[in-house]
């Protein structure tokens, strides 16, 4: 009697799947061999990819190895030349300029091992991109196609004839024709497009493939003159009180405040809770944090019922909440829908773990909201200009700072630091700091602040790339409108672009998390 066969030993398991930060080695090791001579990705390339748009990222997976992959970027392409070169639609590879209210996918690569062609991986890349496509809504899927076999008839044809014989099957491209056969169409020859393609000669063809599915009835984006987002920054006293109940009264005063501008973002300071430490009776600095991380529940607690109350999302300055042992600065944002998320200083300074031991955090975070994509930069965080750059390459359009200071040479260390950061990274940026004083809270003694809200600085935007400003050291707000629309076109057509002129070539961040 003849045994069972067991098929599993001749299973052979393919997988499509997104890129994984662990593939990174593998993929540049393949398109060395797929494009030897043309330069290939740098692993800060591909984090970069994974870190923006990971869901546009495939790779195709056979029995435990890679063997093809794809990469992929989501833009609005009537805002791109159609001479555009494949530097200026991927920024340079990097991909910051992915806009995922865009409506069209453009595939920037697709490779497979020589020794899996014929497999029909290409095709299954393809399929995939497809679905993202369908599953973002997508009008359409652009790419700019090497024709790599050109070379051999450049001498007896033009790159239009060319193009003109691989479409009629009169001549077989590996490109172009499997694009065909993919059901991409022919939009124009790009001259110049990649500079290491000497195949090509450095042209390309524009495919298109349009998305039957599309529903044009449910817009990404209305296109408008302006996108306008109110901001209130509120100048918080720091005067003795004697219950939470007075701290609740005073935070809802200026939530009122802000809901009555109409604002969309009301900002109050860093630590602006200690406030509550002026009717606790203990002296010591590092006892009293921890009795003040009591109240982290009713904090929270009270600024989610205000942002959905006054219809106003809060940032709701800092508090020091102790977890797991340790304390830590943490930001607050607090949605006008009811959901709160929350941001880790990074960057602790010598006061503040010498009075309270303080614990740094790990992550950059950015924010979705109902006004677009925003940051929280904890008061000495905005002096690392590395974190800035990091969370505008992840979409951020304004990032909020917090801020305690006790003098004015703190204050403009913030401040300056601030202004450099909107120029840096053509972004707006906003200040909320405390003031007046906290005579019985130790190392809470005096405040300095002159809260803000600055621009880029451009003829776009307010005269000194200041929206607006408070009078230093008075409890007070100020209000400022900012516009993303106005942002955004500066970003493309500034007097001059800080985010796309960077040398990538020279230097880069490479964020570790």
């Amino acid at each position: 009697m003849s045994k069972k066969i067991d098929i599993s030993k001749f299973e052979k398991k393919m997988i499509i799947r997104n890129i994984e930060e662990k593939d990174f080695d593998a993929i540049i090791e393949m398109q060395k061999i797929c494009f030897p001579n043309m330069e290939p990705w740098e692993r800060e390339h591909l984090q970069s990819h994974h870190d923006i748009f990971p869901e546009g990222q495939f790779c195709v997976e056979f029995d435990g190895e890679i063997i093809g992959s794809c990469a992929s970027l989501i833009i609005n392409f009537d805002e791109y030349d159609d001479q555009h070169t494949w530097d200026e639609i991927t920024d340079n590879g990097y991909i910051t300029n992915h806009d995922y209210e865009g409506y069209n996918l453009y595939g920037i690569e697709v490779m497979v091992h020589p020794e899996y062609r014929r497999m029909k991986i290409g095709h299954r890349l393809y399929e995939a991109r497809k679905d993202l496509a369908r599953q973002f809504n997508l009008k359409s899927i652009i790419i700019g196609g090497r024709i790599p076999n050109y070379y051999k008839y450049a001498k007896e044809m033009t790159p239009r004839r060319y193009v003109e014989e691989v479409t009629m099957h009169n001549i077989y491209d590996p490109v172009l024709t499997f694009q065909v056969m993919n059901g991409f169409t022919l939009k124009r020859i790009n001259p110049n497009y990649l500079d290491d393609d000497r195949a090509s000669l450095k042209y390309a063809t524009l495919m298109e493939w349009n998305n039957i599915d599309y529903r044009p009835t449910v817009p990404k984006r209305q296109f408008k003159t302006s996108f306008p987002v109110r901001i209130t920054t509120i100048q918080y006293a720091m005067k003795k009180i004697s219950s939470f109940e007075d701290f609740a009264v005073q935070c809802e005063y200026y939530t009122d405040v802000a809901a009555s501008y109409q604002s969309d973002f009301a900002v109050f300071p860093e630590i602006f809770t200690l406030q509550l430490l002026s009717f606790l009776p203990e002296k010591s600095p590092s006892l009293a944090i921890r009795r003040l991380t009591e109240f982290t529940e009713d904090y929270i607690e009270l600024f989610t019922s205000l942002a959905v109350k006054y219809n106003v999302n809060i940032i709701g300055g800092s508090h020091f909440v102790e977890e797991e042992g340790k304390i830590y600065n943490i930001a607050y944002l607090f949605r006008r829908d009811g959901t709160i998320e929350k941001q880790y200083k990074l960057h602790i300074t010598p006061n503040e773990r010498k009075f309270w031991g303080i614990s740094g955090g790990d992550h950059v975070n950015v924010f979705d909201t109902d006004c677009g994509k925003i940051a929280i930069q904890i008061c000495y965080d905005i002096e690392f200009p590395e974190l800035a750059r990091i969370a505008v390459d992840r979409g951020a359009n304004i990032i909020f700072t917090p801020f305690c200071t006790d003098d004015r040479q703190g204050y403009l260390r913030v401040r300056y630091c601030s202004q450099a950061r909107a120029i840096e990274n053509q972004v707006y940026t906003v200040l909320s700091g405390t003031v007046g004083n906290l005579t019985d809270v130790e190392n809470m003694d005096i405040q300095y602040a002159q809260s803000g809200i600055f621009s880029p600085s451009d003829f776009t935007f307010a005269r000194d790339g200041i929206v607006g400003e408070c009078q230093a050291n008075i409890e007070t707000v100020v209000v400022g409108d900012v516009d993303l629309e106005s942002l955004r076109r500066n970003r493309r057509a500034g007097s001059v672009n800080q985010l796309r002129d960077r040398r990538h070539d020279i230097y880069q961040i490479n964020y570790k998390q």
